[in-house]
């Protein structure tokens, strides 16, 4: 029979019984949520990665870590645009699993930043703040390498949200379906409803230009990055804008050539006329009737017009006796 023979007094994390049995949590996701969670108070704002470096945690275990604790709700995170257009990753720590609007709602408002000037990023101190009974641990924000955008922003000037069109507004929830679907397939690509949203009007320029929900799906789903995808929002929008396929404009239809001027016949007899294909001045059957006239000497007899009945009749008897 086991038992906890000496309980330390001090420097101790309490531990929740549902991150220590969490089922689909990994050792590494459960020995960094403690670490993070034991850290104390006033220590400087680290990225994930940081710490997760000082366990001996790197690569992809980092990886694979770090999605299921965003996966299941402890680790939350934003990219936010600076002034000079270098992107700020704000990440959030909890030891209890939050939704994306409780999240949200801890996060306030985004922290202001100066051109940094050093290799630590200047960043705002977290301040305690209680949804639903629960509280962050830490809010963890860093820098990251600029990552390319299509347009700059100042940080005091936030995105704003796209207002869909009425005309759109259909193929803009097809779009936004697909983009909360990636989370199943690749929990790397795990967005928040407000960032489908945004991602939403550069998914739509796909399907109008005839592309199904399940090519625009294989379209985001491919090609994966070898070294994982470090934002879901900056690589989806980067790959939907640069990867955009041409507009499959529909082919010109044929020059048909125009049909030739009605001609009157020059053949003897009423006076008719007819569309000639190349120079003749003679309608078909005019030309017909000069030509057996020239060679019988007399126009041709009209074939006899015998009843189809008869003509069966006749044929059904010639096969009912060979030799006749």
């Amino acid at each position: 029979m086991l038992r906890h023979a000496i309980a330390p007094s001090r420097r101790f994390t309490k531990a929740s019984h549902d991150v220590v049995r969490h089922p689909r949590l990994s050792s590494d996701a459960k020995i960094l949520l403690l670490y993070v969670q034991g850290l104390p108070e006033g220590t400087p704002c680290r990225p994930l990665s940081e710490l997760a470096r000082k366990l001996g945690i790197k690569g992809r275990a980092y990886q694979k870590a770090k999605e299921q604790l965003v996966a299941h709700g402890y680790v939350h995170e934003w990219r936010t645009q600076g002034g000079r257009g270098r992107w700020i990753t704000e990440q959030l720590v909890a030891n209890t699993p939050l939704t994306d609007e409780q999240a949200e709602h801890l996060r306030g408002a985004p922290p202001t930043t100066s051109p940094p000037s050093t290799q630590i990023p200047t960043v705002g101190e977290p301040a305690p703040r209680t949804v639903g009974g629960c509280k962050p641990v830490e809010d963890h924000s860093d820098k990251t390498t600029p990552h390319p955008p299509s347009e700059i922003r100042p940080a005091t000037d936030p995105e704003p949200e796209p207002t869909p069109r009425p005309a759109d507004s259909h193929q803009l929830a097809c779009a936004e379906r697909v983009l909360l679907s990636l989370r199943h397939t690749r929990r790397e690509l795990h967005l928040g409803v407000r960032e489908a949203r945004a991602l939403a009007v550069e998914a739509v320029k796909w399907l109008e230009r005839g592309l199904s929900e399940s090519d625009l799906r294989q379209a985001l789903l491919a090609e994966r990055p070898e070294d994982g995808v470090r934002s879901a929002f900056g690589f989806l929008r980067y790959r939907l804008i640069q990867k955009l396929p041409a507009d499959s404009a529909p082919p010109p239809l044929p020059q048909l050539p125009s049909p030739a001027a009605l001609v009157v016949c020059s053949s003897p007899g009423g006076e008719h006329v007819f569309r000639p294909l190349g120079e003749e001045t003679e309608c078909a059957p005019c030309r017909q009737a000069t030509a057996c006239a020239t060679f019988y000497g007399a126009p041709a007899p009209e074939p006899d017009r015998i009843p189809w009945r008869e003509r069966f009749a006749k044929i059904k008897v010639n096969q009912s006796c060979p030799g006749g």
